[in-house]
């Protein structure tokens, strides 16, 4: 993959972040904004935010319904705190520096992870 492929707005993905041991956590914010950009939202209180700040280095795994898995390995940058929308958050800008593609013909991803507010 040399570009980030589409997927619906709400998709859980999976963030992954260093700073100490590894640590991953479930976002429904992340939204494609370019061929190698994501942006997300996370709360101020969240670790993996602070764990950006110390080490912007992260994977964003993505498994969607239509058949689609990969991780996005990225260098994040907090571009807003708190945004403008809410100042309980942060958007974060993932800077896309390759794309691990886990599709395989010996398998289909049939649904991805559903949740509610």
């Amino acid at each position: 993959m040399d570009e980030l492929p589409d997927w619906p707005a709400g998709t859980v993905a999976i963030l992954s972040t260093g700073g100490g041991a590894p640590h991953g956590i479930p976002v429904s914010t992340a939204l494609r904004a370019g061929p190698r950009t994501v942006l997300l939202a996370l709360a101020l209180r969240r670790e993996s935010l602070a764990r950006l700040r110390t080490d912007p280095r992260c994977a964003l795994t993505i498994l969607d319904g239509r058949d689609l898995a990969f991780t996005a390995h990225a260098h994040a940058e907090v571009v807003q705190e708190p945004m403008a929308a809410s100042d309980r958050v942060a958007a974060v800008r993932l800077d896309v520096l390759a794309i691990q593609d886990h599709g395989q013909p010996r398998f289909t991803i049939e649904a991805g992870v559903r949740w509610r507010w």
